[in-house]
């Protein structure tokens, strides 16, 4: 067994075999045999049963299995401005734990991601660390939703696609022009799906239990109203649209009959979506208070059944870590969000145990890459090694020890998860964890 790190290694071994590995490859649909890998200056330079080099630094670990790199499609690191919850430093180190060699970075940081300047800050400050960030670039001028950002700039210098974040656009006319304007060079749209019309006030998901708890609801139809709208604006832009954080049963079904009609319609659900509902919000736990919110338990079966039949196309962690003195209030005030990466792989294995490994691996690889018009992540000789590690049928208890975020805000602590994650080998590093998975 080796030897775990927490930290980013500033000079790796020129050779890594990784010893007995199985590959999950959703390219080809395939679980391979044990094998060995061996990676030499960041490349695969072998991949055999059996590989005998002294000269490698072997890595053994127990049952583990080697996926191309996972991608995030929705995170936050509050770099710039929010640095006190979250940098780039921290949130790489947490991507890294959760097994992310990439991830998209939302704009809603001060300044905005709005411009070159931007987006060379967050290419520049995570050029040396193993994760690749891949910026989000605004779509609306600070995030007002009155005038459009200078969308072709921020795509011509890194980004990959392009949203509000955490404050979707409400102006239909502004987003139908972001629609149109994108179509010029095959770009993607991502909207959370929150029509704020309805949802302004709401704290919770509007049912017997807000009623129970006294809160003001968020109901399902602000998530419908605004999937619905955004999908028709795709339709007459001939455009490509995708929601994030999708967490209604409504809104699924809407979604389903678009993709079947051949719009260009794609979706992404989180883990905590998949693991808690809004009963769960018994204690006015303010670390349960997220953007779309907890939804009923038909939702959540909905959410279920929606991947298992091929609805859902990818996940994102919607990572938005929040500080002490933002979650230790009353729930009316408390900031929305919670940390999702360190714990995400073992939440939604545990939460699709019946779904095939190869598809979950999918959706976090080929799928969202195809989406953003990325690359494809090849497991084969010749390839820079971009590699998940992780063992999928290990169960174990999720603890603070395992967190890399600044920030400590999420229920998951004391839950137990099934499937942990190893660590990553992406940009010639290799990153594991320094806690056992007990």
């Amino acid at each position: 067994m080796c030897i775990f790190t927490a930290v980013f290694h500033d000079a790796i071994p020129m050779r890594v075999l990784l010893s007995q590995v199985k590959i999950v490859d959703p390219r080809h649909h395939t679980l391979s045999a044990p094998c060995d890998i061996l990676i030499v200056n960041g490349y695969i330079d072998r991949i055999a049963d059996r590989i005998d080099d002294e000269t490698a630094e072997r890595i053994e670990l127990p049952h583990a299995h080697v996926s191309p790199g996972w991608i995030d499609l929705f995170a936050d690191f509050g770099d710039p401005g929010f640095e006190r919850k979250e940098d780039v430093r921290s949130g790489c180190a947490a991507a890294a734990a959760g097994g992310f060699t990439e991830v998209c970075l939302v704009p809603n940081t001060i300044p905005v991601i709005q411009s070159k300047a931007e987006i060379d800050y967050l290419l520049h400050k995570s050029r040396e660390l193993p994760v690749t960030i891949r910026p989000l670039g605004a779509i609306s001028k600070d995030l007002e939703g009155k005038a459009l950002a200078e969308l072709y700039d921020l795509y011509a210098h890194g980004a990959v696609a392009f949203s509000d974040g955490w404050q979707p656009v409400q102006s239909a006319a502004l987003l139908l022009k972001a629609l149109e304007y994108v179509r010029a060079f095959d770009g993607t749209i991502i909207q959370l799906p929150d029509h704020q019309s309805l949802s302004t006030h709401g704290l919770m998901h509007e049912g017997i239990h807000s009623v129970r708890l006294g809160m003001p609801g968020i109901p399902a139809i602000s998530e419908l109203i605004q999937v619905q709208r955004d999908m028709e604006l795709a339709r007459y832009a001939a455009s490509r649209i995708h929601f994030t954080g999708i967490s209604t049963r409504q809104a699924i079904e809407a979604i389903a009959r678009a993709k079947q009609e051949g719009l260009q319609v794609s979706c992404s659900i989180t883990a905590y979506h998949l693991a808690l509902t809004d009963a769960c919000l018994e204690d006015y736990d303010t670390n349960l208070k997220v953007i779309p919110p907890l939804r009923s338990q038909e939702d959540v079966d909905a959410l279920k059944q929606a991947v298992a039949a091929g609805i859902i196309d990818a996940f994102a962690t919607h990572h938005r870590p929040q500080d002490i003195e933002s979650k230790q209030l009353e729930f009316e005030y408390a900031a929305p969000g919670m940390i999702g990466m360190e714990s995400f792989f073992g939440i939604m294995n545990r939460e699709l145990a019946t779904i095939d490994l190869l598809d979950k691996i999918a959706m976090l690889t080929t799928r969202p890459r195809s989406l953003l018009g990325l690359p494809e992540v090849e497991i084969a000789v010749g390839k820079e090694a971009n590699l998940t590690i992780f063992d999928p049928d290990k169960e174990w208890t999720f603890e603070e020890k395992h967190i890399r975020s600044r920030s400590h805000q999420t229920p998951f602590i004391g839950q137990r998860l099934k499937g942990f994650v190893y660590g990553i080998f992406a940009k010639h590093q290799l990153v594991l964890h320094s806690s056992s998975p007990e």
